[in-house]
């Protein structure tokens, strides 16, 4: 346990941050399981309006660092690869 005080401060910061991150990381998950779904599918009109919904989502998490850019970019690259290939198979 933290014993001065900017030490008592800074655990409370982390966990409340530590909160917000893990909910952000959820609902990514969350967004990228629904693309995955609809082009399971081969719903190819739900699955490029999900892909939207997500890499809008992956955006904003690596605006706020909860995920590196890098990251962000590289999933939003499969994602797109992955709807491509829906359409192809229609």
């Amino acid at each position: 346990m933290p014993h001065t005080k900017s030490a008592k401060k800074n655990l409370k910061q982390s966990i409340k941050a530590r909160a917000r991150n893990r909910k952000v990381k959820s609902v990514l998950k969350t967004g990228l399981k629904q693309v995955r779904a609809a082009a399971g599918k081969g719903d190819t009109a739900e699955a490029a309006k999900e892909a939207i919904t997500a890499q809008s989502k992956l955006d904003l998490a690596a605006a706020r660092g909860v995920i590196h850019k890098n990251k962000a970019a590289r999933i939003k690259s499969r994602m797109s690869k992955l709807v491509k290939a829906t359409k192809a198979k229609k």
